[in-house]
């Protein structure tokens, strides 16, 4: 499926199409160049799953919790991971398979721990400035 923004006032309404056609899936890989808006989309998501908590990258804690209505998300961020034993170290399986919501940036740098399910979330930014997300 593809979704594209024309621009940050249409992200929420994005989210909500999002969210209606993720199914059963829990683990979301975003793929993604830097400033390609990966953080901006998943707070979005979370906003719209009823996340009242402050929504931030979790660039130096690796992952960050949020309670929503439906249960915990949690929101990874492996940009500064250097070495998959980190991965191991925070005990990754603990939060894939737990059936919450797992949104993960920077997914790259760990996918031969990835869940075979887990989706793969692309955003691309065009030239126009908007952005398409395919899933």
């Amino acid at each position: 499926m593809e979704i594209n923004i024309q621009n940050l006032e249409h992200i929420r309404e994005a989210a909500r199409t999002f969210i209606e056609n993720i199914g059963d899936h829990t683990v979301f890989a975003f793929y993604g160049k830097m400033g390609a808006g990966k953080t901006t989309f998943i707070k979005a998501i979370c906003e719209e799953l009823g996340v009242e908590d402050v929504i931030t990258s979790p660039t130096f804690a690796i992952v960050n919790e949020y309670t929503a209505q439906e249960g915990p998300i949690y929101h990874f961020d492996f940009y500064r991971i250097k070495k998959l034993e980190e991965v191991y170290d925070m005990g990754f399986e603990d939060y894939f398979y737990s059936g919450s919501l797992c949104l993960i940036e920077w997914p790259e740098l760990i996918e031969e721990v990835l869940p075979e399910d887990a989706v793969k979330v692309s955003i691309t930014e065009k030239e126009d400035g908007s952005r398409a997300i395919l899933f």
